[in-house]
């Protein structure tokens, strides 16, 4: 009976094991289920068409027609690269010649930069910038669509004085820039920045115009026209010669710089106003230079002080300092303390706005000037004259009695020699600007001194501006100067307001030249 009673419950056990298991294994598979409620299935709507049209849209915000610009522009702008020997991107060594150079050239390796550029003809006509392009080896230069069709691109020409130049490249039917009316460009306004930068082709960027006739100095150019569009749209390495178009899609820039500290973009680029870029093409276009016309004046900006004693009721214009002899503006009858208040009704309050006003014109176009002239208003008409190559501009360099090729290399850093109260000699140091001045105390007055200059920098700002030794200044920003403290004063205060410094320096000969830094 004891066996019966153990066999009959180690089966028991075991069926109650399987039970167990199969219970277990169901939950494990998910079939053992539970109607614990009931479920019902929603749908979810979706929507085929946007809640506001791109119509409605855009009349709600300027923004709104970014897509708009962006599909319509990009087509025209085109990415650049241009293939440079390794020797342009060194210095040269004294005595190089800039054409053939030394034997080892040829054999250096060669490496590419890149940029950007606008197509404004459909026949293939390119306006970039010259920087993009200026150092390309013969068929070095190289043009990709954004349909990524490739051209080989000839050079038409250049301007460094506005840096921007013209390619061609063989091909019909493009999709072209349209050009927009710079003067019409008013700050806050929404623009877009369409380019390559870091070769990332067809990047559109986007901001607003932060400012206008800016005059940075990035331009190496005795010549140089700097009267930018200011924007925080961004630009970095490679936007070079790309667009900048408003928000009704017309090109009114070509991104030509940046202000950085680390090569990269922090908030300021910088564009040439589509009116100038569009002049500079049709001349290049046209006759392969640019045609440009001469007033023949020395000028400055109007300061807070020159339009109190003008008697102006509001800072504006553009003084000028002296005429050329003979010159558009003195046959015209302009003269020396005239302020010029508009050109061809166009209101202008810095000599770089001027500029710019002036070079939009030809030889023998006539412009209006609007002057004032001893507190009164007044117009005349001026025309232009051509303005000579820069061999005969510098014709006014004040001469040495010296050979320049033997005055040696220059120190590095110069000290200042403080003048003996006896020698009647002062001597004082300007290294920001590249040269120093020494002041010898004349006969008549021993505190009033002749200045001269004592040394100019190589490659400096003044050396390259045509200031040399020996010149004496007779007057800086059209003030009389007698004395080192006046000069420092001068200069001082053009620094600090950020104005530039108009020397004249009267050579040995006797003649007077007008000298114009920053």
């Amino acid at each position: 009976m004891k066996i019966r009673d153990k066999i009959l419950s180690g089966i028991l056990l075991v069926l109650i094991g399987v039970l167990l298991g199969m219970i277990l294994m169901f939950f494990r598979q998910g079939t053992f289920s539970f109607d614990l409620a009931e479920v019902k299935v929603t749908e979810v709507n979706r929507s085929e068409s946007p809640i506001w049209t791109d119509d409605e849209l855009e009349k709600i915000d300027d923004r709104f027609v970014f897509k708009t610009i962006a599909k319509t522009v990009t087509p025209s702008v085109v990415y650049i690269e241009t293939l440079i020997n390794a020797r342009d991107r060194r210095e040269m060594s004294p005595g190089e010649e800039e054409d053939g150079g030394n034997f080892w050239d040829r054999y250096l390796p060669r490496t590419r930069t890149v940029g950007s550029g606008v197509i404004i003809t459909a026949d293939g006509y390119i306006l970039t910038n010259n920087h993009v392009i200026e150092s390309a080896v013969r068929d070095g230069i190289n043009v990709t669509l954004d349909d990524k069709r490739t051209f080989d691109a000839r050079v038409v020409g250049r301007d460094p004085s506005t840096d921007l130049a013209v390619l061609k490249i063989d091909a019909e039917n493009l999709q072209n820039a349209v050009i927009g009316n710079s003067d019409r460009l008013e700050v806050g306004e929404w623009v877009l920045a369409i380019g390559n930068p870091f070769r990332l082709r067809s990047t559109v960027t986007a901001g607003i115009v932060s400012a206008l006739s800016r005059e940075v100095q990035i331009i190496d150019d005795l010549r140089r026209i700097e009267s930018f569009i200011q924007t925080d749209a961004a630009i970095n390495r490679g936007n070079s010669g790309g667009a900048l178009v408003n928000t009704s899609g017309e090109l009114i820039g070509i991104n030509t710089a940046i202000a950085t500290q680390t090569g990269s973009y922090q908030g300021y680029g910088f564009a040439v106003p589509s009116n100038l870029a569009l002049k500079i093409a049709r001349d290049i276009i046209e006759f392969g230079e640019v045609k440009r016309g001469l007033l023949g004046v020395t000028i400055e900006s109007v300061t807070a002080s020159t339009a109190r004693r003008a008697g102006l009721n509001e800072i504006s214009g553009v003084l000028i300092i002296d005429t050329v002899e003979d010159g558009a503006a003195a046959k015209a009858g302009v003269q020396s303390s005239d302020i010029i208040l508009k050109v061809n009704g166009v209101a202008v309050s810095e000599s770089n706005q001027l500029q710019e006003k002036v070079a939009m014109f030809r030889p023998d176009d006539q412009v209006t000037l609007t002057i004032w002239r001893d507190r009164e208003e007044l117009e005349t008409d001026v025309v232009l004259e051509e303005m000579q190559p820069i061999v005969q501009e510098t014709q006014t360099i004040p001469e040495n009695n010296f050979d320049e090729e033997q005055l040696g290399p220059e120190p590095e850093m110069w000290e200042e020699i403080p003048g003996d109260e006896n020698s009647g000699i002062e001597q004082q140091s300007f290294r920001e600007l590249g040269f120093s001045i020494r002041a010898l105390a004349t006969p008549e007055d021993p505190d009033r001194f002749n200045l001269y200059l004592h040394r100019v920098q190589r490659g400096s700002e003044a050396w390259n501006r045509g200031l040399r030794e020996g010149g004496e200044i007779t007057e800086i920003n059209g003030n009389r100067v007698h004395t080192l403290d006046e000069v420092e004063k001068e200069i001082t205060d053009s620094l600090k307001n950020h104005r530039s410094l108009t020397f004249k320096i009267r050579t040995g000969q006797g003649t007077d030249g007008y000298y114009q830094l920053f």
